[in-house]
């Protein structure tokens, strides 16, 4: 199979050492969502035991797929990342699927949500900063869509484009910034574990959660969206939980996600045969320990009732406000406020560096595939910066899902949704797929290129990486049939990227 030539990487400065990298890799992990998608893994599970088990699959499979993607990071040390490894494995098709999702809603959704997020907490602390405090009202587009420009969501753009330009300005700052940051949010997640299991903890917590560790109580059903498929429950036996603890992952395991952005800046990191595969380890390895560690902090602090039923699903703010009342809601919301920027940044950051690799190979637009003068893709920042600024902007109209009747609010007013978090949830499934992909060009490679120089091979090969492949693909199965009208919409914004690819390689200068 005849390759596209390698990017040309050498305009690049080599300015990320393997504290950087791990940094990078720890900060686009932690977001917003461990303080948050506990409510809804334990509302599925129903219990302190398996609540914690959702984590630990989440963290093994993570732990595991960062130690897999070394081998390729180790094998192919360029710009772009997991795109130049799907292209490697598979062909430039299955690359640019993977970049086209990427730029289309993954990166760029995530983005958005992140600094919505920031916004949003910013509104704890200054209430004017309201998600109904109107610039332009929502303008009605259809019967389950609008328009509209809120202060929370001018917030969101104005970070978006202060950390764009702040990243145009060369890697330095932008290093800055992340190491900055993620060590803030560090601390942070380390505080309120430390607050949770040793100041915090309370007999009541601790004996509603641990006295029947593994019995689920209350539970919510899951109910298949093909009407032959019967509805299950954590209750149900092997087989209900089985199916309980697959479907919870969406949450932890997209809480966990953004690890392989460090690929993204191989053409940046020093020795990145040696950095990138010890980044990926240290780097997801210290994100997870903390998420479990967190979520037995909550259990100490607050009974899983409470944690099921936390006020908008902020199970952090719940478990602070035990500690400290009125001023936990504060406290939570400055430390989400940290730990959204530097994670916006990262985002930011390593996005850029798939679009540059894919102009690289002619299938993107031929501006983003230039450095500035500061050595850092401009174009591809700023391109990516647009889009991410107008996936803000979209809302979805809610509806009851009994009488399909706009939602109101308890002043009268239609509540409103964020398109790109839909989009996010159609993607999950697609984003999943390009993992197991992934993993499994290391089997792939290894039979193509068996002479190829790898200074670092897949930890556990090949029983690990096969144990990946196989967990993520029943995960997938039972979304796809679980979680139908979330799964195969993000399969379709997958395919649609296939006649885009053939009209950029017809285009393309020969």
């Amino acid at each position: 199979m005849s390759q596209p030539p390698a990017p040309n990487d050498e305009k690049f400065v080599r300015g990320l050492g393997l504290l950087d990298s791990t940094m990078l890799v720890a900060g686009s992990m932690i977001g917003s969502g461990v303080f948050i998608v506990s409510a809804d893994i334990a509302r599925l599970v129903g219990s302190a035991g398996w609540l914690l088990v959702v984590w630990a699959v989440t963290g093994a499979l993570t732990v595991i797929a960062a130690l897999s993607y070394g081998e390729l990071a180790a094998m192919m040390p360029r710009a772009g990342g997991q795109y130049v490894y799907l292209r490697e494995a598979y062909g430039p098709l299955w690359g640019f699927l993977y970049g086209w999702t990427l730029f289309l809603i993954i990166q760029t959704g995530t983005i958005a949500a992140v600094a919505v997020a920031f916004a949003r907490f910013l509104g704890v602390l200054t209430p004017a900063i309201s998600a109904t405090q109107w610039i332009v009202p929502p303008i009605i587009l259809s019967r389950n869509y609008a328009i509209s420009l809120s202060a929370q969501q001018l917030v969101a753009i104005l970070i978006i484009v202060l950390l764009t330009i702040v990243n145009t300005r060369g890697l330095q700052l932008g290093k800055l910034i992340q190491n900055i940051f993620t060590s803030a949010k560090t601390l942070s997640l380390l505080a309120l574990i430390a607050l949770g299991i040793f100041i915090g903890r309370n007999a009541d917590a601790l004996t509603a959660n641990f006295t029947h560790l593994w019995t689920p109580g209350v539970v919510s059903p899951i109910k298949s969206d093909l009407s032959f498929v019967a509805t299950v429950s954590a209750t149900g036996g092997a087989i209900g939980m089985l199916i309980a603890v697959c479907v919870a992952q969406v949450g932890s395991l997209f809480s966990s996600d953004a690890w392989n952005n460090v690929t993204f800046t191989a053409g940046e990191v020093k020795d990145p045969r040696r950095n990138v595969p010890l980044s990926l380890a240290f780097g997801t390895g210290l994100v997870i320990t903390l998420y479990l560690l967190a979520n037995v902090a909550y259990l100490c602090v607050l009974p899983l009732e409470k944690i099921q039923h936390a006020a908008d699903d902020r199970v952090g703010t719940a478990a602070m406000a035990v500690m400290f009342g009125g001023a936990g809601a504060a406290i939570m919301a400055v430390a989400i406020m940290i730990s959204t920027f530097g994670c916006c940044n990262g985002l930011i950051l390593a996005g850029a560096r798939v679009y540059y690799a894919m102009a690289q190979d002619g299938l993107f637009f031929k501006s983003t595939g230039r450095l500035n003068t500061r050595h850092v893709p401009a174009m591809a920042l700023v391109l990516q910066g647009i889009w991410t600024a107008l996936l803000v902007l979209p809302r979805t109209r809610l509806r009851d899902p009994v009488t399909n009747a706009p939602i109101l609010d308890a002043s009268g007013a239609e509540q409103y949704g964020n398109l790109y978090g839909m989009l996010l949830d159609y993607v999950v499934f697609a984003v999943l797929i390009f993992y197991v992909l992934t993993i499994a060009g290391v089997f792939v490679l290894r039979r193509a290129r068996p002479d190829a120089e790898r200074p670092y091979r897949a930890f556990g090969y090949p029983v690990l990486p096969a144990l990946y492949i196989i967990a993520a693909t029943v995960i997938l199965l039972v979304l796809a049939v679980y979680r139908t009208q979330t799964s195969w919409p993000g399969l379709l914004l997958v395919v649609a990227g296939v006649p885009v690819y053939f009209f950029w390689r017809k285009s393309r200068p020969a």
